[in-house]
């Protein structure tokens, strides 16, 4: 009996996907819509053009940019289109939202872009733990991913793996 310790999760086929790995690594910027209004809840044309003329949107260069309305103040959609036009050629990305759903999106969409024909008859495990607190729909988007195209697919890590789907 040989005393060597061999490492058998290593050494396997196992495929283990940090979905962490997927997280956006761009900062998001966030631009407040109320910012820009008559006492931070009425839009007045005039003054919110003046507004945005003033503003010093360079602080969105080269960054993903969340528009949203903080306020509860009725803001036209031709207002959205304005604060956009503005940031052409300035933000990398625009969205419209609060900064978590915007991060919750993009996020989603990394996961969209994998070519799940990489992982094609593989055995993948999805890690459960990490540095980013990761939503059930980022396991959902994985999920839908790649459930056609794996041979099984785990949650977890590899000593304490739960089965979630087999294909045959």
């Amino acid at each position: 009996m040989s005393d060597e310790i061999v490492n058998r999760v290593a050494n396997s086929a196992l495929i283990t996907i940090d979905l962490a790995d997927y997280a956006p690594i761009q900062s998001i910027a966030v631009l407040d819509v109320k910012d820009f209004l008559f006492q931070e809840i009425i839009l007045k044309e005039k003054e919110f053009r003046a507004n945005l003329k003033e503003f010093d949107f360079s602080i969105c260069q080269d960054k993903i940019v969340a528009i949203n309305c903080s306020s509860d103040a009725i803001v036209p959609m031709w207002a959205f289109m304005l604060i956009t036009s503005y940031l052409k050629g300035i933000a990398s990305e625009i969205h419209f939202g609060k900064k978590e759903d915007v991060f919750q999106q993009i996020f989603t969409a990394n996961i969209d872009a994998i070519d799940s024909a990489e992982f094609k008859n593989k055995k993948v495990i999805v890690k459960g733990c990490g540095q980013i607190l990761l939503s059930e729909s980022l396991y959902i988007a994985i999920t839908k991913k790649l459930q056609n195209t794996v041979s099984s697919l785990m949650f977890g890590e590899a000593c304490s793996a739960v089965p979630v789907l087999k294909n045959k």
